[in-house]
């Protein structure tokens, strides 16, 4: 960005700036359907950002020159809380927008949760865009209520007092919402194997409980049969529909959506 923009901490400038500058609109979901010259207005204006993972894009209570879009990795929502303690609040994939438009500062520091690389439009830039700009305008909105069906889902996965019902429900989530995030969910004969993309203390964090008690849900659930430990960030899911049931929620109706675009990507790969 030039100088008198922000940047954010510990994040340094990627080569290639009009490749990536392209991936930023053409592969993110949030604004792939805007129309041609709003595609170039963006592209011209992106500035790539690569994060390591722990690195903090915004923070809590910092009002950003900058709205961003995230290209790979993921991101952590996080807020501390008035006893010091810090709870994590929500993730962003590949294709989600952060970042406040015309006002406020942030309720919530924006960090990598894993090495993750944005892309970063100057504030004031991108609200003129927005300003008379429909389509970038419909495609915010559309952004923003994602946010709050993921927000609603959280509220439904934590109101269960069971740490293995929490886990069960994220592992749906990820088989449900999260499915088309690329190597994230892979169809197998033997069930849905799963790439869980934050570490153990992440998922404490973001499920209220203790990193030891999410290791003994894990094997809970694996000694249940739903699910086999593959490896520290890989479980196969062998019945979704027992852990959907153990939720207490019917996302069983996603896993039809989830087959469906699973072989859409095989069969793009092919």
């Amino acid at each position: 960005m030039c100088s008198h923009e922000q940047r954010p901490q510990g994040a340094d400038m990627t080569s290639g700036v009009g490749q990536t500058s392209h991936r930023c609109h053409a592969g993110s979901s949030a604004l792939s359907d805007v129309k041609a010259e709003t595609r170039a207005a963006l592209a011209a204006m992106c500035r790539p950002r690569r994060l390591g993972a722990g690195q903090t894009a915004i923070h809590e209570g910092e009002t950003s020159d900058y709205v961003g879009c995230v290209l790979s990795g993921i991101l952590r929502l996080q807020k501390t809380l008035a006893d010091g303690r810090q709870h994590i609040v929500g993730l962003l994939f590949e294709g989600d927008m952060f970042g406040r438009v015309f006002d406020g500062a942030s309720d919530f520091s924006v960090e990598a949760a894993t090495d993750a690389e944005v892309c970063a439009f100057p504030r004031r830039r991108f609200e003129e865009l927005l300003s008379h700009a429909p389509d970038l305008d419909r495609a915010l909105l559309m952004n923003i209520l994602t946010e709050l069906d993921r927000a609603r889902d959280w509220m439904v996965l934590l109101s269960n007092r069971k740490i293995s019902s929490r886990l069960a429900g994220f592992l749906v989530l990820l088989c449900s919402r999260f499915a088309s995030v690329d190597r994230l969910v892979e169809l197998r004969p033997d069930g849905f194997e799963i790439r869980v993309p934050i570490s153990r203390t992440d998922l404490a964090h973001l499920l209220g409980t203790r990193t030891e008690s999410i290791s003994r849900a894990f094997h809970w659930l694996e000694d249940e049969g739903d699910i086999e430990i593959l490896g520290p960030d890989r479980v196969l899911v062998r019945d979704v529909s027992a852990l959907a049931s153990r939720t207490g929620d019917g996302e069983t109706d996603a896993i039809a959506s989830l087959k469906a675009v699973l072989a859409s990507r095989r069969q793009a790969s092919g």
